[in-house]
């Protein structure tokens, strides 16, 4: 990382700063418009295109191509991408379902457990470089060339391996030694130290090829030759006929729920945007007094609702290309009715005494912009195409293997399930808030903890504050050693097992928010990882 963005050039490749040097911008104010991404260079570009005229779409997709260049552990090429628009000039609302796509000839009986989770065999087809130039064309105001020109200059360049993503290197060395990413991802056979730059020529070259042929060609042209060549090199699911299906987004309409004296629209199905709606409606069923997160009942109160929002999510799955699963699926948990009941329940039970990468813009045109895209888990396959130089996705373990009526059963072209929740908040017809978060299943909790925090605390402090989830066996994680000591005790004796979780865990999650207001843009980025919040 880098201590001052002017000095990329003067640093060598031997040059290393140390961990205390590095100190991203976690908080942001302006009249004109902030970004907060999950890494500072990627925040840089999206402000390098805000302050060059370009609208929140236009610095959204330039940011989230040069998160996948500075977070190549979590998005990319190789990926999946979401977003929500809130679009200033005809106020449309608009989730863009940038869903990847299961091999043609993907069957669960040819599927070994190992190769869904890492190599060729684990990879959907990617959608990232599809959704970001549909966005671009439909909604943005730059030409490819523009939006691309920092993710190229990043890759040349290079940027400083933070200590989370030396973590995650070691965490995922062993894997990444054994093929191809080896080569890209260490240094000499090595983990990159903290400090040190890390060029990724290759990815240079593969956006260059998009920036010349266009992004059509990584699935017709000459990309998609060498991902083919490359699968059926190495015993690769993808074929030449799967990626010519361009995987182009799907529109669909948010789905809607109601917070404090505001409105709520978030993301739908295959995203987890109903587990958000469903929380909230339970929680309106209890007095505000009871929404203390810091107290033990306040604590119990949200594990309960967590734990059993997650239940209603696996037991009521919901594809929105299935259509017989409609009336069940998506509306029967989301509905005011539903949540009485869970409530009433809850109130009986209860006695007193979770990868992705997300960024979120807003502009002085009144657009709204929360996108969130991921390579699964962590380094996703940990597999590259050598002369691609981009990490493919895992998406292959997001599917139901087993249970052939479920609408995420594994079947061509079929679409994973995901917990993607980018969410945007309204205060009459403008938007107030927008925010999302990487983590898995614990991304919409993530989101409804800093939400209901914005009551009593500074946005910083909303998104910083101690963070639990809980999960459907009963176990919660905290982070113990910033909350009250009675806190866990309470959860103990209530029948839950504890997970102590370090204080500003990674497991957590990373919320990255901006909001509005009559003072001008916030831009607020989550300690909890590398982010970095930015105005122009």
């Amino acid at each position: 990382m880098l201590t001052d963005r002017n000095d990329v050039e003067d640093l060598s490749e031997d040059d290393s700063i140390t961990e205390d040097e590095y100190y991203p911008q976690r908080l942001a104010h302006s009249r004109f418009g902030v970004i907060a991404t999950a890494h500072e260079q990627a925040t840089a570009a999206g402000i390098e295109i805000l302050q060059d005229g370009g609208n929140a779409m236009d610095a959204a997709v330039a940011a989230a191509y040069a998160l996948g260049v500075c977070e190549p552990m979590a998005s990319g090429l190789g990926g999946q991408t979401m977003m929500l628009l809130h679009l200033g000039k005809t106020g449309n609302k608009v989730a863009i379902d940038g869903s990847s796509r299961a091999p043609n000839r993907a069957t669960p009986g040819l599927l070994r457990d190992r190769e869904m989770r890492r190599g060729l065999r684990a990879t959907t087809v990617p959608s990232t470089p599809a959704v970001l130039e549909y966005v671009r064309r439909s909604y943005g105001s730059m030409t490819l060339e523009r939006v691309l020109e920092p993710a190229i200059r990043l890759a040349n360049q290079g940027y400083r391996i933070s200590n989370l993503q030396n973590f995650l290197t070691r965490r995922a060395e062993k894997f990444l030694r054994s093929g191809p990413a080896g080569s890209i991802f260490l240094k000499n056979g090595e983990v990159y130290p903290v400090g040190s730059l890390f060029k990724q020529p290759v990815l240079a070259e593969t956006l260059h090829r998009l920036l010349k042929n266009g992004v059509e060609d990584f699935y017709t042209g000459e990309i998609a030759a060498d991902i083919y060549t490359d699968m059926q090199t190495n015993n690769g699911l993808l074929h030449e006929d799967d990626l010519a299906r361009i995987p182009w987004p799907i529109e669909r309409r948010p789905v809607s729920g109601r917070f404090r004296d505001g409105r709520l629209l978030t993301f739908p199905p295959p995203g987890s945007g109903r587990v958000l709606i469903e929380m909230l409606n339970i929680l309106n069923h209890f007095k505000g007094s009871q929404w203390d997160l810091d107290t033990p009942r306040g604590a119990l109160i949200l594990a309960e609702i967590i734990r059993q929002a997650q239940l209603d999510r696996r037991d009521r799955p919901y594809d929105p290309s299935f259509y017989p699963q409609v009336q069940e699926g998506e509306e029967h948990i989301i509905t005011p009715k539903y949540a009485r009941q869970v409530a009433h329940r809850l109130k009986r039970q209860i006695k007193t005494g979770g990868e992705t990468t997300h960024l979120s813009v807003m502009d002085k045109w009144g657009n709204a912009v929360a996108l969130t895209q991921s390579i699964e888990r962590v380094f996703g396959a940990c597999t590259v195409t050598p002369g691609l130089g981009f990490l493919y996705n895992n998406y292959m373990s997001a599917f139901e293997y087993e249970d052939i009526s479920h609408p995420y059963y594994l079947r061509p072209n079929a679409a994973p399930w995901a917990s993607v929740t980018p969410t945007i908040v309204f205060h009459g017809r403008h938007p107030w808030v927008a925010i999302g978060s990487a983590g898995s299943e614990r991304i919409a909790p993530a989101i409804l903890q800093v939400l209901l925090r914005m009551d009593k605390s500074a946005p910083l402090d909303a998104v910083s504050a101690p963070r639990m989830f809980c999960s459907i066996n009963k176990t919660v994680h905290l982070e113990v050693a910033r909350m009250r000591s009675d806190i866990p005790r309470a959860l103990l004796r209530a029948g839950y097992q504890i997970k102590n979780r370090e204080p500003f865990s990674f497991f957590m999650g990373c919320v990255q928010m901006v909001m509005h207001s009559k003072r001008g843009f916030t831009g607020v980025a989550d300690i909890r990882r590398d982010g970095s919040a930015g105005g122009i």
